[in-house]
């Protein structure tokens, strides 16, 4: 299933990605640091949202208190307890 989620507190304007159970594939950041997403959207596709999670949840961009990888974290577990509520 695919999601959309608009980060806050970062560069991205859009985020987007699809669930197949808590598989996560094709990342897009809209908006970002372009070479720097698209590693790490590679990177991460097929991992599962607990794996991602737990390696991104609560990292910090500089003087933020987010980034783009907690802000994927963030959305990620939405969309998964949005999908289980179903």
């Amino acid at each position: 299933m695919k999601h959309t989620y608009i980060p806050r507190g970062v560069c991205p304007t859009k985020l987007e990605f699809e669930l197949e159970g808590d598989v996560v594939k094709n990342i897009n950041f809209s908006g970002g640091c372009n070479g720097n997403l698209k590693a790490m959207s590679s990177l991460l596709d097929g991992m599962t949202v607990k794996e991602i999670t737990e390696r991104l949840d609560g990292n910090t961009c500089g003087m933020k208190s987010t980034s783009c990888a907690d802000q994927l974290a963030i959305a990620l577990n939405k969309a998964l307890s949005e999908n289980r509520e179903k």
